[in-house]
């Protein structure tokens, strides 16, 4: 299974001469808001999810496409594991209630 993971973000930063916290006002004229901590924690390390807002920003600041920050990663799938140790059964199946009103034929 593979997963895109914004992984880049660093190397086409210093390639630009930008360090994390010149990013905070640049990012702010194109309408992101985030705070030092926020960038630095993008930069820093790959973030799970993205706004395309913060997105295209960093491509418009770092002159570069998404292509260039956001690179394919294989990440193995778990594996569900059942309690008995043995392959997943089916999910058990619905019992039908009957209910009986009382004084009624065939009522306990």
């Amino acid at each position: 299974m593979a997963a895109a993971a914004v992984s880049s973000i660093p190397a086409a930063e210093h390639h630009r001469g930008a360090a994390s916290a010149d990013l905070v006002p640049l990012l702010a004229e194109r309408g992101v808001v985030l705070s030092r901590e926020q960038v630095y924690r993008l930069v820093t390390q790959p973030p799970q999810r993205m706004s395309m807002d913060t997105l295209m920003a960093l491509c418009d600041i770092l002159d570069c496409t998404p292509n260039d920050l956001i690179k394919p990663e294989v990440v193995n799938k778990q594996v569900r594991k059942t309690g008995s140790g043995g392959p997943e059964s089916a999910p058990p199946q619905p019992k039908r209630t009957v209910i009986r009103r009382p004084g009624r034929p065939g009522s306990a």
